[in-house]
């Protein structure tokens, strides 16, 4: 698997969109790296760069934006609502992909050292890159900012991690480390004023707040006269509260440092709580940057439990009430093509049947092309299914009279849809792998080493041309069984659709053996056929054995009815 890690570097200066894009583009033309996303704010002044790349590249794609940066951005004459300490204030690495924390650590310290070296810029390692305890937070290196880096540089316990201790006016410093992905989130607050929202931040953050005695309303101070602190309610979280005069209205700017302990939908909901408290609304809230896939997921279904909805939907319409939900679009419109990182990074494929309207596939399918065929039609067939599946879960959800199966309902729901995403990836996966027998077919053979690399290629190609179509078996096989307990257990209303499921899913199944059975006598390896015969024959036996017994079951129930 490649390697893929996302960095994302923070640089002084969100108004000058000339110097933005010179800056961007010291990182697009470095190849191995995509730029993903260039989010300036003016209030700010600062811009948020994304962009994802192999480690080698991305170090490079890094070090050539600071340079750039330095080169076009003057600390001296900065100024912003957002804490900085530098021209490239913060870059960040984050694992994406076959990356580990550790490995990112390193390419830090590798960035590092390059940009004291070659670039005279001071540079201190943050997260899990830190070479102490107290320099893990970034709040910490950056205290002071640019305006006391100088004295900051004078005291011995912040001698920079590399570089010498000078000061460099017109850069800066840089913080450079390793973290877990971060989102960074803004929520709107129907007010202009700036101590309001402050109020909320320090109520919601982990570090939070100064304690204050209940009755007298004064600081709490230990035995030095040290003011205690309250931690706030939300873990992992760092907030601010200002105003935005671009959007003439106060936010709290939330940095959610490990979504895990606290995702967004959670941090969303506390603002909104708090905000009632002190008699203040939440009207939206602002992404800036990306975010992955499964956060957006998971704030769909926190969303959807809140209205006690069936959370087996589509990944496109939990996006739709994650956004909804949260007003992402109140500020500027929120497209998850752009915002969402896995969408950002999954490579675009142009012709992909799932994408045909139904008279546009059929129409294909009855052309004279071999593919698709029958592989991609037994996919198909077994979606279907799994969808209708699906269909009998949500329509038994929150139902009157199945209370006491609704937990087991919502999870064979939930399976239902995941099947119905992978049969529509092997409806294209079947085609896909009859063109690659195709293509090993048609190399040159003019040589004894043309025929060996032309047979490999050919075996490899056929025997996974046996292996997608065994998947489609053994998915839909689980498919028919999902379709069974729901025609048991389901709303009885849509018990014939539980029925065509069964059906569909078994003819899946038989479609799909027969796609494996027509392979099975071009693969050379007799292990291999001898497991895929196996295989195909076993499931079949107990898909009739099932469709029997579940058919049986469900035209029972329907004859009894219509008595």
């Amino acid at each position: 698997m490649q390697k893929i890690v996302e960095c994302v570097p923070n640089f002084s200066e969100g108004r000058d969109l000339a110097v933005i894009e010179q800056i961007s583009s010291a990182i697009k033309q470095i190849e191995g790296v995509k730029l993903l996303d260039v989010d300036p704010g003016a209030d700010t002044n600062r811009t948020v760069v994304t962009f994802v790349g192999d480690p080698e590249a991305a170090v490079e794609a890094a070090f050539q934006a600071i340079k750039r940066a330095a080169e076009v951005i003057d600390m001296r004459k900065h100024s912003g609502a957002h804490a900085r300490m530098g021209a490239t204030d913060v870059c960040p690495f984050i694992p994406v992909s076959n990356m580990t924390m550790d490995e990112c650590a390193e390419l830090s310290r590798m960035l590092g050292k390059r940009v004291s070296e070659e670039l005279k810029i001071p540079v201190y390692l943050y997260e899990y890159a830190a070479s102490s305890p107290e320099r893990q937070n970034l709040a910490n290196i950056r205290a002071g900012e640019y305006e006391g880096l100088a004295q900051k540089l004078k005291n011995p316990d912040w001698k920079p991690d590399f570089g010498k201790a000078e000061f460099n006016a017109r850069a800066g410093a840089t913080v450079i480390g390793a973290r877990k992905f971060l989102i960074a989130y803004n929520v709107n607050i129907n007010t202009r004023d700036a101590k309001k929202a402050t109020d909320i931040a320090l109520e919601i953050r982990e570090a939070g707040r100064n304690a204050r005695d209940p009755k007298t309303n004064l600081f709490i101070r230990d035995e030095n006269g040290v003011p205690l602190t309250r931690p706030g309610t939300l873990k992992a979280v760092k907030a601010v509260g200002w105003y935005i005069n671009e959007y003439n209205m106060a936010q709290i700017s939330i940095n959610l440092v490990d979504q895990e302990l606290t995702p967004i939908h959670i941090a969303f909901d506390e603002v909104v709580k708090q905000a009632d408290l002190r008699g203040l609304r939440v009207s939206g809230s602002e992404l800036v940057g990306l975010i992955p896939l499964n956060a957006m997921l998971e704030a769909g279904k926190y969303f959807l439990k809140k209205q006690n909805s069936s959370t087996a939907v589509s990944h496109a319409e939990l996006i739709r009430i994650a956004i909804q939900s949260m007003g992402l679009n109140e500020i500027s419109a929120f497209n998850p093509q752009e915002r969402i990182i896995e969408y950002q990074l999954a490579p675009r494929v142009n012709n992909l049947l799932v994408e045909m309207g139904i008279t546009d596939f059929v129409d294909e399918l009855a052309s004279d092309s071999p593919a698709p065929g029958g592989g991609s039609v037994a996919a198909l067939a077994a979606a279907m299914a799994a969808a209708l599946t699906n269909m009998v879960g949500v329509l038994t959800f929150g139902k009157k009279g199945y209370e006491a199966n609704q937990t087991e309902i919502e999870t064979l729901s939930n399976q239902a849809q995941t099947l119905k995403d992978t049969m529509l990836h092997l409806v294209d996966e079947d085609t896909k792998s009859f063109n690659n027998v195709m293509t090993a077919m048609r190399l040159p053979k003019n040589s004894v080493k043309e025929s060996e690399t032309r047979e490999q290629a050919l075996q490899e190609a056929t025997i996974y041309s046996a292996r997608v179509p065994l998947q489609v078996m053994e998915h839909s096989f689980e498919i028919m069984k999902l379709a069974g307990r729901l025609a048991d257990i389901g709303n009885q209303n849509s018990l014939s659709d539980a029925g065509v499921a069964v059906l569909q899913a078994h003819a899946g199944l038989e479609g799909a053996a027969l796609n494996v059975l027509i392979n099975i006598p071009g693969i050379t390896d007799e292990s291999q056929v001898a497991e895929l015969a196996n295989q195909v024959q076993k499931l079949r036996a107990e898909a009739e054995t099932f469709a029997t017994k579940s058919l049986m079951s469900i035209n029972s129930k329907l004859h009894s009815t219509n008595e």
